[in-house]
Parts: structure tokens; C-alpha cells; sequence
């Protein structure tokens, strides 16, 4: 990174290569989203002026987000910025990164809530309020509630709220000491599935950066399962993320408790890694 030559071009490729060596799995696509960042463009305005020079400001200004980013500071905290489904979201560590396998989860509630008018959905370990959020714009009549025990989550999904002009209704409350009443039409939760055991095996850029307690956890889908069962309505459903791997098991959970239709979706990479069940 030492002898950047001021292009966009150069830069780019030197950064890239930077990033490539210091671990990165997308080191291009990194490089591009900080140097837009960096100029205040778009991905695609970056390849309109290629040759364009840089001026020093604008190369200190991205060689400290390239030195972040080689850190292993993920880019979506660099950014302060995520997309998730339709909606732009704020990110930091307060709160998980929204990621694809979590949209597929959110289309699942969306299937699940098709004809009904106003349904009531419960957003469990609702972090920085994506889940929540997307359902609250993609189906405008749902009243969405979402919980966390984290306060410095639900700031954060606060702050999104303001964002984006949706409005949920947010309250601290831990999973162990039970779900609000309802009647829900959907619980949905995206619960803490890393054990103690496998911490060490994640990647650095989630391990050293994303918060551990929405990480790390030993029962909490067993716990949101079994809740559920007293707040949903009949009929009403239940949908998890699961962890890579972890789907039979949750299969068998719901249906040792008696869940029914319950069925897994794969991810964009054909991992089953969503549950649902109704009651």
C-alpha cells in the first residue's frame, strides 16, 4: 500500500491485492465498495472515470479504510451502512451484520403472512432490527414487535427505525424469561446458534468484530421453539435460521413438539438453513 499510483485503476488493483493477502475471500469487491465510499460514488461510477487521478487527500482518505478493512474489520462496519432486502440499514457492533441467508428468512415470513390483512409477527433477537423492518415495509398492514436483551441492539434498531421511516415496536426482554403474550400470527427469530466450541473456527472479520452474545449461545432456538408454542395462534408458525448443519436437529425439535407441515428452505448456497413449523 505504500506506493499507490493515483488512478482509480491502479489503486483499485494495488488494494485488492493488499486485501487478497491479508485474507480477505472478496478483495476486489471490498476494494471497490471502500473506494466508492471513499469518493462518494456508486460501484458503477467508479468505472467511468478509471484513469481519472486521485488526489492525496482522496488516497489517505482510502488507504485508511483499506487498513481497516486488512484488520478484518468487516466492510459493512467500515460502511456504517448495509443493504438488506429493500431497505438500507445502519450497522455497527452493537448488532449481527445482515446477511443473504437472513433475507431468505424474511421472504419465508412473507409467504407465511400472504392474505392475511394485520397480523400480529414477533421479531425474536431483533439486533439492528432487519427482520423486523423488512416485514414492516414488504407488508405494511403486519404489526411487527421485536425484543431483544441487548439495549445497545435496540438502540441500534432504533436508529433504523428513524432511517427508514418504518415504525415496529421494540422492548428488551430475554427469551429465557419467556415471549410476550400474544395471540402471533409468526414468531420469527434469527437466534445466537455458534456453541462456545466452535468461536474459534470462525472467520476473524465475524469472530473478532460481530458481538458474541448474538453469536454464541446454547439452547436459544430450543427456548424460542418451545415459547412459542404458548403465544402463537393456532395455525400460526414458527420460522429459525439455523446454523450450517444444524436443520435435523431443529427439524426434530418442532416436531417433538408437536409442530406441524414443518419444512427447511436452502440457502443461495443449498445449505437448509431456515425452519418453520405451525402450530
Amino acid at each position: 500500500m505504500q506506493d499507490l499510483t493515483p488512478t482509480r485503476g491502479e489503486v483499485l488493483r494495488r488494494a485488492a491485492e493488499h486485501l487478497a493477502a491479508k485474507g480477505s475471500e472478496t478483495p476486489r469487491l471490498d476494494a471497490e465498495l471502500l473506494l466508492a465510499h471513499a469518493l462518494g460514488l456508486t460501484r458503477v461510477e467508479l468505472y467511468t472515470g478509471f484513469e481519472r487521478p486521485l488526489a492525496e487527500v482522496e488516497v489517505s482518505a482510502y488507504r485508511e479504510l483499506v487498513r481497516r478493512r486488512a484488520r478484518r474489520e468487516p466492510v459493512a462496519y467500515i460502511l456504517g451502512e448495509w443493504g438488506f432486502r429493500r431497505l438500507t440499514l445502519n450497522v455497527d457492533r452493537r448488532a449481527l451484520i445482515p446477511r443473504p441467508e437472513t433475507e431468505i428468512v424474511v421472504e419465508r415470513c412473507l409467504a407465511r403472512l400472504e392474505g392475511l390483512e394485520s397480523p400480529a409477527v414477533l421479531d425474536v433477537g431483533t439486533g439492528s432490527g432487519a427482520i423486523a423492518l423488512a416485514i414492516a415495509d414488504e407488508h405494511p398492514g403486519a404489526r411487527v414487535v421485536g425484543i431483544d436483551a441487548s439495549e445497545d441492539a435496540l438502540a441500534l434498531a432504533r436508529d433504523n427505525m428513524e432511517r427508514t421511516g418504518l415504525t415496529v415496536e421494540l422492548r428488551q426482554r430475554d427469551v429465557f424469561a419467556g415471549l410476550p403474550a400474544g395471540p402471533w400470527h409468526l414468531v420469527v427469530s434469527n437466534p445466537p446458534y455458534v456453541t462456545p466450541e466452535e468461536i474459534e473456527t470462525l472467520m476473524p472479520d465475524v469472530r473478532d468484530w460481530e458481538p458474541h452474545e448474538a453469536l454464541v449461545g446454547r439452547g436459544v432456538a430450543d427456548a424460542v421453539a418451545h415459547c412459542s408454542l404458548d403465544v402463537l395462534s393456532p395455525g400460526g408458525a414458527l420460522v429459525l435460521e439455523v446454523g450450517d448443519g444444524q436443520a435435523p436437529e431443529v427439524v426434530d425439535l418442532l416436531e417433538r413438539l408437536g409442530y406441524r407441515d414443518v419444512r427447511t428452505t436452502r440457502d443461495l448456497t443449498e445449505r437448509e438453513r431456515v425452519v418453520e413449523g405451525t402450530r
